[in-house]
């Protein structure tokens, strides 16, 4: 049977892989700590949960429009104006289910043979994915660890070329941590000025999750490119809702309708409980979002202190997201087999830095969206490893 050839082109996320080898190997009663997956481990608040419950019993179970409820459109729109004082009008917001499809969209829109679709490099897996997968040129945008895993604005600047159709930036960022600084945004916005006809997506879906008095800077406060920018956030890291599958976009223009018959061809709408459930989120008390953060930035302190005093690894103070992301090219290891490793022979998940692109060789990505116990487990045993195991 022949397939078209394009689907030759699609890769994954090897979380999931990971998630998956995981669950297998903890099934055979193996003691597996998994820190590989980027899911909260706390339940989503309870007032989120009893609005879902309640949309149901209420009668709210059959389709939705495309785009999503009113009213949970108006609450996104209310939500961006509160945090960050920029007016978004609820005929701009999409509602998603999840964060993935916006990447999709947006690069099916921009990608076709023959064009570029600049993306962070390392970055999340899914980007280059899908640009592969259009037939489109990928570009990596080189995230250094020298520059504290934030984006360049004069590198990435000087990577667009004539072919360039769509930018993706990713700040807070997965896999690193990193943390754009403000005017490193605004220098970026400036230049991206002499380049009308290029989008942007700009991936902010862990934009609540910042530490040491971060605070994030949004793409939607910068007028000159709002008429070719395509913002991505939703639910799952902020409120613990990671299954639910909630996201939402603000798309500009004529884009918006693309999105909106791409929506009704490929999965018609949101469930409808899941939209009731985000109105709560964003509408009722914030204390959950704040408890989660509080907990995050003990386990990150937790996590790079250990890291540090491993032999031959080193990390960085990542500012956002819950992620680390360890240089490990002392230990001799490289970073895939050392993950496989880990997991196979410590008991520990994690995943291979080059799963996120070329630039990750040499990194390992460690999420401690898990319990501060669970963290110095692994800690302990990813130590006894390197002591004892030499690279194969």
């Amino acid at each position: 049977m022949k397939t078209v050839a394009n689907f030759d082109r699609i890769g994954e996320e090897n979380a999931f892989a990971v998630l998956a080898r995981a669950t297998a190997l903890a099934a055979q009663g193996k003691d597996i700590i998994n820190l590989g997956i980027g899911q909260p481990d706390f339940r989503t608040p309870e007032h989120i949960v009893e609005a879902a419950a309640k949309a149901l019993r209420d009668g709210h179970h059959g389709y939705t429009p495309a785009n999503g409820i009113l009213p949970l459109r108006e609450a996104v729109a209310a939500d961006l104006l509160k945090r960050y004082g920029v007016a978004v009008s609820p005929e701009e917001v999409m509602i998603m289910p999840g964060g993935k499809p916006t990447m999709y969209m947006s690069i099916m829109m921009f990608g076709e043979p023959g064009v570029e679709i600049m993306y962070p490099d390392p970055g999340f897996p899914i980007y280059r994915s899908m640009i592969e997968y259009t037939g489109a040129t990928p570009v990596p945008i080189p995230i250094r660890e020298e520059n504290g895993f934030a984006f360049s604005a004069d590198e990435t600047l000087g990577l667009i070329t004539d072919k360039t159709r769509l930018i993706i930036i990713n700040s807070p960022a997965n896999p690193t941590g990193g943390v754009t600084p403000k005017a490193e945004v605004e220098k970026f916005v400036k230049g991206m000025e002499k380049w009308a006809s290029v989008a942007i997506l700009s991936d902010e879906i862990y934009d609540q999750l910042l530490y040491d008095g971060e605070k994030h800077v949004t793409l939607l406060n910068y007028p000159s490119i709002r008429d070719r920018l395509i913002i991505l956030n939703g639910w799952s890291k902020t409120y613990a809702m990671t299954g639910w599958r909630l996201g939402y976009a603000i798309w500009p223009g004529k884009l918006y309708d693309y999105a909106r018959k791409l929506a009704v061809n490929l999965h018609s709408c949101v469930n409808a409980p899941t939209q009731y459930a985000g109105i709560a989120a964003l509408t009722g008390p914030q204390d959950a979002v704040a408890h989660m953060l509080g907990e995050f930035d003990k386990r990150r302190k937790l996590v790079v202190e250990g890291l540090n005093k491993l032999p031959g690894v080193s990390c960085i103070t990542p500012k956002g997201a819950f992620y680390a992301f360890p240089n490990v090219k002392q230990t001799d290891w490289k970073a895939k087999p050392l993950a496989n490793a880990l997991l196979d022979e410590a008991g520990m998940a994690l995943i291979g830095g080059p799963d996120f692109g070329i630039l990750g060789e040499g990194y390992l990505r460690l999420s401690y969206a898990n319990s501060a116990e669970n963290i110095l487990r692994a800690l302990e045993r990813m130590g006894e490893f390197l002591q004892t195991r030499k690279a194969a």
